[in-house]
């Protein structure tokens, strides 16, 4: 099944924070999206006061990622421990209609 929307969370802590950030982010955050989106990329950009951390799910409709994120699926379900980390708590996602795609990759490479 070929995804046709992508769901994109943008995340900001401390660089100092970063790697135990990243290991809760996996666990609480990527896990349970592996089990349910087509599938689920996280990236990670250091700077030097701050990390910024993106999330990309991958979902066949608007519908199917409705019944994860809820009835809004622009809004954030904050993890729990996300005030501890992140430097400004995002507000909203962004969802793009997925228009073109080309390429292979195997990200266990």
């Amino acid at each position: 099944m070929r995804p046709a929307i992508a769901r994109i969370w943008r995340g900001r802590t401390r660089t100092a924070d970063a790697d135990a950030y990243a290991r809760y982010l996996y666990d609480a955050g990527i896990k349970p999206l592996e089990e349910t989106a087509l599938a689920v990329e996280l990236f990670r950009e250091d700077g030097p006061e701050e990390t910024e951390f993106v999330t990309i799910s991958y979902w066949e409709s608007i519908e199917a990622m409705a019944r994860f994120a809820g009835k809004k699926p622009r809004r954030i379900h904050h993890l729990a421990r996300d005030p501890e980390f992140l430097v400004a708590m995002p507000e909203g996602v962004q969802i793009l209609r997925i228009v073109a795609s080309a390429g292979r990759f195997d990200a266990d490479r």
